[in-house]
């Protein structure tokens, strides 16, 4: 028998696996759909939605710990460029710190941080010297810009002084919990004071201009160690 011989004779035994076998219908597109529903895992429980204002708040929390070290920078800064703008006065103008015209009466009324605004490290508080401190940077633009006319040959330098400083002071003003506290000159008052300064004879202007950077050079002393003992101790939640 040859093999196509011995090929036939196995097709025709019955229950040989060359016999047909009867194919199990194929599942349709519904009962495939089902089965693969069947295999994809279960959805996990929706988690609650969190609270919108006290996720608000953190943000806001978050947002006024980054602004320290930007702050005390800006501070830093400043207090550099007015100790710089002193020494251009008194090399310019021989009107320096120790300068018998020094001894005028000083009725300025420049803003000055005392032991009452909370911003000395015994007794400090936090809202109180933070309302200060923006409330004396806002102040101090009129006198900046009566420095910024009086002193032309620095012109450029007082008016980037002027600017930086109304940043700061605006920056600051944002950590306040009450903004509205923060007092800022209304333009009214500004330009009376302007005018009130401008009315003195040449040598108590730059008399003016010196006392003015001085006692903003002050300030930014007392406002960079606010900043960063703040930066170091800030009362926000973590």
């Amino acid at each position: 028998m040859n093999f196509t011989e011995s090929f036939e004779a196995a097709r025709q035994r019955p229950g040989s696996g060359g016999s047909r076998r009867r194919r199990a219908p194929r599942p349709g597109p519904a009962a495939l759909l089902l089965l693969l529903l069947s295999l994809l895992p279960l959805p996990a429980a929706a988690a609650p939605l969190p609270d919108s204002s006290g996720e608000a708040g953190l943000e806001e929390e978050a947002g006024a710990r980054r602004a320290l070290p930007e702050c005390e920078s800006l501070a830093w800064m400043l207090h550099d460029r007015a100790v710089q703008l002193q020494d251009e006065m008194c090399e310019k103008f021989t009107v320096c710190e120790n300068s018998m015209e020094m001894l005028v009466q000083n009725n300025l009324n420049l803003p000055k941080v005392t032991e009452e605004d909370g911003c000395l490290l015994a007794g400090f508080d936090e809202e109180k010297c933070l309302r200060k401190l923006s409330s004396g940077l806002f102040a101090f633009q009129t006198y900046l810009e009566f420095v910024q006319e009086a002193f032309a040959s620095e012109k450029q330098t007082v008016k980037s002084l002027c600017y930086s400083t109304k940043h700061l002071a605006a920056k600051i003003r944002q950590m306040v919990i009450n903004p509205n506290e923060v007092v800022i000159p209304d333009l009214a008052a500004q330009k009376s004071l302007l005018a009130k300064l401008k009315s003195d004879k040449a040598w108590i202007e730059k008399i003016t201009t010196h006392l003015i950077l001085r006692d903003f050079t002050s300030f930014m002393e007392k406002t960079v160690r606010a900043i960063r003992y703040l930066k170091n101790t800030r009362s926000f939640s973590a």
